[in-house]
């Protein structure tokens, strides 16, 4: 399984090192894939181990609500949702800037 290391803390209070981590927990949550999220790595293809489009939508959703944002319009592809690292970097990158939390 690839990880990432824990890194400086970002806003909201969650390390870097985290995100995967709860990503990685709302996919388990959600049942979304084939196999169990615990031994999906960082990197792993999302679609390969059985998230389909549907399941995108859910993900999506869930995980504004874990991470209280809502994830701006330009970052809704395929590509961000590919892996649990691109969708840590999503929400990383949200977090940070403050793009598109919710009022």
């Amino acid at each position: 399984m690839t990880t990432t290391g824990a890194g400086a803390a970002s806003a909201g209070g969650a390390e870097t090192g985290a995100f995967p981590d709860r990503v990685r927990q709302v996919l388990s949550e959600q049942s979304l894939l084939r196999v169990d999220a615990a031994g999906v790595g960082t990197d792993d293809d999302l679609y390969a181990r059985g998230l389909t489009s549907h399941g995108s939508v859910r993900l999506m959703l869930a995980l504004e609500d874990a991470f209280d944002a809502e994830i701006p319009t330009r970052l809704l592809n395929r590509a961000s949702f590919a892996s649990i690292g691109a969708i840590a970097a999503v929400f990383e990158e949200i977090l940070r800037t403050g793009d598109e939390r919710p009022s």
